[in-house]
């Protein structure tokens, strides 16, 4: 496993990152997550290759993605060897200053520690001033409940304004952006992208092979996943003719190499400067399957050829206000 430090930040994680929103009681968010038993596996395995670095959120699968994670990494490795991040927006309040220090003890009591290595506002709160927000964010640093903040899915515009506030107040600034990133989607070049390369800030995509579609050569899968996960189907299936296109590339490619679609697409991702992209893995052999991308280099040429018949895509990631409270799966196909 490689490693890289976190935009201006002391704390160094693995190249990649386990997305534990696969992780939590069935039921309560999605129907294929995985139970107790099988999210510990999952994070056992990730530790034996290496990686250190594990991503969930207050309202995945109604808090038990955090108690599953937590729970299995008192288990099986030391706090100080690992970096936990977790996230907050999708509650009651958003991210008012009274929300967000509800909801961090909340998060550390459900995995179990007292501080997280990095807190991630999950997205933009248009009913909040940004000035409280970063505050209120500020006021956990200091209080060495978080040791560094991140941001996820919004605007340019947005994520500047923010950085700009904090740092004009002498707050703590975002080190980490998480936005909607992989070949399938690549709208944040735009903007988003080129402001966190500024600011040096990191990049941890999620959904890196659009939900398995840069894992296999056909559009549909069989899997439970594929075949009840609505948000992912809202997220990319108006696109497929077009996409497709893309996805063939991504097969010729691998094929070539000698390695996996999923491999090409986690290579492409480091090419572009991604520091740790988020791996949401049902089985440990996909987080083999990813490891085993350090290995894969991609020429200018390739990416090019992987890039060259790109279209631009609606807004996915980014929302244009609240969603109403209790809503979470944004982009759901009804």
């Amino acid at each position: 496993m490689e490693y890289v430090k976190l935009g201006n930040t002391d704390i160094e994680v693995s190249r990649l990152c386990v997305g534990c929103m696969s992780f939590g009681k069935a039921g309560t968010m999605h129907d294929w997550t995985l139970d107790q038993t099988k999210s510990e596996e999952m994070v056992r395995h990730a530790l034996e290759l290496g990686i250190n670095f594990f991503d969930t959120a207050n309202g995945y699968s109604a808090g038990t993605s955090e108690e599953y994670l937590g729970a299995a990494l008192k288990k099986n490795v030391a706090r100080d060897k690992v970096v936990i991040a977790s996230k907050v927006y999708f509650n009651e309040g958003r991210l008012s200053r009274a929300a967000i220090h509800r909801e961090i003890d909340g998060s550390l009591k459900r995995l179990g520690t007292d501080y997280l290595d990095l807190y991630i506002i999950h997205r933009f709160d248009y009913e909040t001033p940004i000035e409280e927000t970063m505050e209120a964010l500020h006021e956990l640093v200091k209080a060495g409940k978080v040791r560094a903040l991140g941001a996820s899915a919004m605007y340019g515009y947005q994520f500047h304004n923010m950085q700009l506030a904090a740092k004009e107040h002498g707050w703590t600034m975002f080190s980490t952006m998480e936005n909607h990133y992989n070949l399938l989607y690549r709208e944040d070049e735009r903007e988003l992208i080129p402001i966190c390369r500024q600011m040096n800030v990191s990049l941890m995509s999620y959904s890196p092979l659009a939900a398995g579609h840069l894992a296999r050569p056909e559009w549909k899968s069989d899997s439970l996943r594929g075949r009840t996960d609505c948000v992912a189907k809202g997220k990319y299936d108006r696109m497929e003719q077009q996409d497709m296109e893309i996805v063939k590339r991504v097969h010729e490619l691998a094929d070539k190499k000698g390695c996996s679609m999923s491999q090409v697409a986690i290579a492409w991702q480091w090419a572009k400067g991604v520091a740790s992209p988020i791996i949401g893995a049902m089985k440990t052999k996909y987080l083999d399957e990813a490891a085993g991308a350090l290995s894969v280099t991609l020429s200018a040429e390739e990416i090019d050829y992987l890039e060259e018949c790109y279209v631009p895509h609606r807004i996915v990631g980014a929302i244009d206000k609240n969603p109403e409270q209790g809503v979470m799966l944004l982009d759901e196909k009804k």
